[in-house]
């Protein structure tokens, strides 16, 4: 099987974003954090097998991590583009801050049990369901656009960075001290990232009489992820890699304890030695990015974790497994930036938060469900059988869904502003709806199959910025005039898209038009409902 390559272009390095003062504090502040959120996982993670050998419930953990994530994600993205981002954060720190001090006093003073420790990682998993999006959206308020993608890319590497030191600490602590001051050390690290947030003077947005609630916000993200084909291609690749890869997040506790006989501290530098793979793939990637593209890379991903998999099925020696999992870390970052800068790169601004929630609702979704399910596989068969079956599904998806390629996502997609404002004789009031707009068009006979396949491609952009339906209808009079109409619900749902509108949007409109034969513009007609 060939793998496609990808045309270079002009980069401004790998590194530039750190050099734009506010992107490096947070990202460092971030970098602590994340280190602190890995000790406390580690230590959970050990924790439940002391409390409960049963692969069932030690695969419990990673599902009440992610479960919220899967539920909360998308509500969670529909704030964070109506509210401020940073205020959001620093709330949501404090929320992560309280968790783990309560697993300090619950450890400390003896009382965890099976069902605080899954009861507390599952608020902490809420706490996650509304950071992630927030933090992933507020990228590009940091960097110049040139460094978006680098930015991402230092996002991950950044967590992964926290990777390869959290577990490994975290399990030194918990191996030396015990489970409560390990959690005591993720609830300083909070501290400094709340101080970085306060630092931050985000730019205040202007008021606008067009500010969504949270409903209308709500709606207008699906319909935009609804209509938005290349969001679906990227939420396809991810779910499927996802769902195989997270057996071996699952099982990796039992693997360590089982099938390698290694303990707390041998469990966390594992987990560390994936950490640091995963720096090594993320330095690695941009001359990947040069010979692979986004597909190529994909690929690449799942066969090297299917590989790494086998090997720790095979319960090799520990050197072996630490060696491996360093390949695994680095596979794991190069699809989870290969899938998280592509959804990136084919969103415009207004929707960023929304869609990508949409996106770790798939991913953790895939997570939980993986987990829960490999976690059951586990409990009837054993571990190296499961991790065996995962690693030949993984392979095999790998191979197969190569052929669905992942969109480019170059389009120019900051607003062209180029819609004129609709005329109204009187003030409408913003609620009132729906909207019917109708479009005339001239068009010559021959020209209409053409005509009607550009406008059929100018319908998802009409969908994805606000439209609920979409229609092409003919004149029984004259069958040269056609008209496109499409419905919003409301007056100001349609003068929000008119914001909307994209310049890569705009020269699918002047594909459109270059059909029209009519003296003028097509005439644009606006029809509100009575009742």
């Amino acid at each position: 099987m060939s793998v496609a390559y990808k045309s270079t272009g002009k980069s401004t390095g790998a590194f530039a974003p750190l050099r734009q003062p506010v992107f490096a504090v947070l990202w460092a502040a971030t970098v602590l954090g994340n280190t602190g959120s890995f000790m406390r996982d580690v230590a959970s993670s050990w924790l439940m097998t002391d409390l409960s050998g049963s692969p069932a419930a030690v695969a419990m953990v990673q599902a009440a991590a992610t479960l919220p994530i899967f539920l909360l994600a998308i509500p969670a993205g529909v704030l964070t583009d109506i509210l401020d981002r940073r205020k959001l954060l620093i709330f949501i720190q404090l929320l992560l801050a309280s968790v783990s001090l309560a697993l300090v006093v619950l450890s400390a003073n003896g009382l965890m049990s099976v069902e605080w420790l899954i009861g507390l990682t599952f608020v902490g998993g809420i706490g996650a369901a509304l950071m992630g999006p927030t933090w992933q959206a507020i990228v590009p308020e940091l960097v110049q656009k040139p460094d978006v993608k680098n930015a991402i890319a230092l996002n991950s590497l950044g967590i992964n960075i926290a990777r390869s030191i959290g577990p490994a600490a975290g399990g030194m602590l918990l191996a030396s001290f015990g489970a409560a001051l390990t959690y005591g050390a993720d609830v300083a690290t909070y501290g400094f990232v709340i101080a970085a947030l306060l630092w931050w003077k985000r730019p205040k947005t202007e008021a606008s009489d067009l500010k969504e609630s949270f409903s209308g916000a709500f709606r207008a993200g699906m319909r935009y992820v609804k209509a938005s084909r290349e969001l679906h291609r990227v939420l396809m690749r991810a779910a499927i890699f996802f769902a195989f890869a997270s057996s071996v997040w699952a099982l990796l506790p039992l693997v360590a304890k089982t099938l390698l006989k290694g303990d707390a501290a041998f469990y966390g530098l594992l987990l560390g030695a994936v950490g640091a793979g995963a720096i090594g793939g993320a330095l690695l990637l941009p001359r990947l990015r040069q010979r692979l593209n986004a597909d190529g890379l994909m690929l690449m991903a799942a066969i090297v974790t299917a590989l790494a998999m086998t090997v720790l099925a095979a319960s090799p020696p520990k050197v072996v497994a630490v060696i491996i999992l360093l390949f695994m870390g680095a596979a794991w970052i190069i699809a989870l930036t290969t899938l998280n800068g592509t959804a990136q790169s084919v969103l415009p601004n207004w929707v960023r938060g929304r869609a990508l929630a949409v996106y770790l609702t798939v991913f953790n979704g895939a997570m939980t469900a993986g987990s829960l399910g490999w976690g059951a596989v586990a409990q009837v068969t054993n571990v190296a059988t499961t991790l065996l079956i995962a690693a030949a599904g993984l392979f095999l998806a790998g191979l197969i869904f190569h052929r669905f390629k992942l969109p480019v996502g170059e389009a120019d997609l900051t607003p062209s502003v180029h819609w004129p404002e609709p005329v109204r004789l009187e003030a409408a009031d913003h609620d009132r709806g729906p909207v019917l707009i109708l479009i005339d068009y001239k068009i010559r006979r021959e020209d209409r199959p053409a005509f009607l396949a550009a406008l059929k491609e100018l319908s998802f952009e009409r969908l994805r910025d606000g439209a609920y339906s979409w229609g092409v209808s003919e004149d029984s009079d004259d069958a040269e005039r056609i008209t496109e109409w499409f419905m919003v619900e409301s007056w100001a749902e349609h003068l929000r898209q008119h914001q909307r509108v994209s310049k890569a949007d705009a020269d699918l409109q002047a594909g459109v038009l270059r059909f029209h034969t009519g003296p003028n513009r097509p005439v644009v007609r606006h029809l509100l409902a009575l009742s």
